[in-house]
Order: C-alpha cells, then sequence, then structure tokens
C-alpha cells in the first residue's frame, strides 16, 4: 500500500515548515531547557493558532478532530524542528478528558494552545513531563487495560486533576525537576492529591486510548527528528573535506547515509498506515520502527560530524539528545514489540482491529 499526503496535508506540512523555521528554534529549546518558559510559551501558542492541537480535540469541543493522520503530518514537523514542550503528553491529555464536565472545561483551552497539558498513565514512569510548566497536569491511577497492563482484563480508576490553569510557575526549588538526558524535556515528579475528575472502568480504556494517541505522536516527532539529522548530515558531509575531497564522496560515508534513508522512508509508510487504523499494535510498530530509525541516524549523524557532533553548543545536540529519549518514551522498542507479537498471536494473543 503507497501513503502520499494529499495537497491539503502537503500544504498544511509546509506552513508549519514555514512558521516554524521563522521560530529561530534551536534558541527556544535552550531558553526552556534552562526553566525560562516565555519563548517556548510563545511559539505553543502559535502552533496552537496553526491548528495541531485541534487536530486531537472532537469538533464539539473547538476542535478539528479526532483526526490521527493529520496529526501525525503536524508531529512530523514539530520533530524536524525540535519543538520542546509536552507536545505529545497534551495529545493524550486531549483523548483522556471524555466525560462532558472535564471536556467542557479544558478542552477548548487545549485546542487553541492557551492550556498546556501533562499526563501521567499507569506504567507511564515515575515522572510526568515538564510538569513545571503545564497549566493542567492529569494523573490516572488505578486503571489499567489491554494496551497499558498487557491483559485483557480492565479494572476501575480514577483521573485527577493535580494542576490547573494559571498555576504554572518554576518549582526548580521546590526539587520537582529532574535532569534528564535531553535536557529540553523537563522530568517533574507527579503532584500527590489533587482534584478528582472522573472515576470507572472506562478509564482503563481511555487510558489505552491516551498511550495509543502518545506512541503515535511520539512516533511521528521521532521521524521528523531523524529526517532533520538526515538532512543536516548530508550538508555537513558535502562541505568537510579530507585528503583535498569532500567525506561525502566516500563510498563508506554514503552507505552510512543511505542505510539512514532506507530506515527512516520505511517507517514513514508504519506511520501513516498506523494514523488510519489506530490500532494499538500497527502504532507500537509505528513507534518502534520510527524510533529505531531515528537513533540509528543519530548515531550515524554523530560519527560523521566527528567531535563536533559531540558539543552541547553545536545545534546538532538538541536533535541527538532527543532522538534517544524519544527513543523509550511511552513506550521502551521491548515493549511496543512485546505488543506486536502479542496482537499477532506469537505471545497468544488475537490481533484486534477497531
Amino acid at each position: 500500500m503507497r501513503f502520499v499526503l494529499d495537497a491539503e496535508q502537503t500544504a498544511f506540512a509546509r506552513s508549519l515548515d514555514a512558521l516554524l523555521t521563522a521560530s529561530d528554534t534551536p534558541s527556544v529549546v535552550r531558553s526552556w531547557s534552562v526553566g525560562d518558559h516565555a519563548a517556548g510559551r510563545a511559539l505553543w501558542s502559535r502552533v496552537g493558532d496553526a491548528g495541531v492541537f485541534a487536530l486531537a480535540v472532537p469538533e464539539a469541543y473547538e476542535g478539528f478532530g479526532p483526526r490521527p493522520v493529520e496529526l501525525a503530518v503536524a508531529f512530523v514537523e514539530l520533530g524536524r524542528h525540535v519543538v520542546p514542550g509536552p507536545l505529545v503528553e497534551t495529545v493524550a491529555a486531549a483523548s483522556l478528558l471524555t466525560d462532558p464536565g472535564p471536556a467542557k472545561r479544558f478542552l477548548p483551552g487545549l485546542a487553541v494552545g492557551e492550556t498546556v497539558a501533562t499526563v501521567a498513565l499507569p506504567g507511564s514512569g515515575p515522572y510526568v513531563l515538564d510538569g513545571d510548566v503545564a497549566d493542567v497536569e492529569l494523573t490516572v491511577t488505578g486503571a489499567s487495560g489491554a494496551t497499558v497492563a498487557g491483559a485483557g482484563e480492565s479494572s476501575a480508576g480514577e483521573l485527577r486533576l493535580t494542576a490547573v490553569p494559571g498555576s504554572a510557575s518554576s518549582e526548580v526549588a521546590g526539587g520537582r525537576v529532574r535532569r534528564s538526558l535531553d535536557p529540553a524535556r523537563r522530568l517533574c515528579l507527579p503532584r500527590p492529591g489533587g482534584e478528582l475528575l472522573a472515576a470507572g472502568p472506562h478509564l482503563a480504556s481511555g487510558a489505552d486510548a491516551a498511550l495509543t494517541w502518545a506512541r503515535l505522536a511520539t512516533a511521528a516527532q521521532a521521524l521528523g527528528v531523524g529526517l532533520a539529522l538526515l538532512d543536516r548530515t548530508v550538508t555537513y558531509v558535502k562541505q568537510r573535506s579530507q585528503f583535498g575531497v569532500p567525506i561525502g564522496s566516500f563510498q563508506a560515508v554514503r552507505h552510512r547515509l543511505a542505510d539512514a534513508k532506507i530506515a527512516l522512508e520505511f517507517a514513514r509508510p508504519l506511520l501513516f498506515g498506523a494514523a488510519l487504523t489506530m490500532d494499538p499494535a500497527d502504532v507500537a510498530a509505528a513507534k518502534v520502527t520510527a524510533c529505531e530509525a531515528a537513533y540509528a541516524t543519530a548515531r550515524t549523524a554523530l560519527q560523521l560530524h566527528g567531535a563536533i557532533g559531540y558539543t552541547a553548543e553545536y545545534d546538532l545536540s538538541l536533535w541527538l539528545t532527543k532522538a534517544r529519549a524519544l527513543r523509550g518514551a511511552w513506550g521502551t522498542p521491548e515493549q511496543c514489540r512485546e505488543l506486536v507479537l502479542a496482537a499477532d498471536g506469537v505471545s497468544g494473543g488475537a490481533r484486534r482491529r477497531p
């Protein structure tokens, strides 16, 4: 099957690329990394004005969605430009807020980029991303379903709100923020307690859906990161010379770049195929393939850049650390492969289609 973007989707991608190119995202990332969120929040608003977050929000709450294919298109561009912030988490939050009360309260703000959200789901690890800047921090506890827990049974859970719009502030002094491999991914300890927004068995399926959306957005983001790394490395090997010729003329260099290109192009149809089905196993396959391709491209980029590639001051490092961090975000390669194998019946599971 061949996946080709239509004219509207292509124009959308180009408009986002132009917007982000003009925004000097490397400087925004560096400011975000040290806790200065002003430029990042301004960029977040522009991304929201472009309609990116509205793609995950139903039309009933001022969104355009859910439109997973267009969301994947957008997140490829966000990854290409290493836009900081809890982008994936905001998408996951939108899929969690299904009860009418919380949905009406928060989704319109998420759709237009006025509200920044982050989430903590069962099995997602001990931290929330960018909890020091998020206006809305959602925590799901006690819920387990097929995708989250790897089991076929669901259990009841609670959805709690531990931050409200307007409450976000720097909490470095308070000890919530933890260092991350990617300086732009600010890991925070979840806030305890909070307002109960919803409770019941339906939160298990809600957590599953949120995880699927998060993995799709992460896969798209990783593909964009890999494509940017490849483009930057191709440009560099044309400029750097050894023995009087560009190193890009060396056969070994060409082979490494060709391998990276093939891996990324193989990931692209898996990504958009998963966006069409939104089957958890398809999305897991896309996630592991795109993230592994981006990680392999990062290793190639680092080696071909030589010593300069190891310096934090060189902008390449922003994409290198992002590729490594996304590889384990919202499901390690092993967890995603296990889900795919179980869905195909290798581990006794049965393939399910929506």
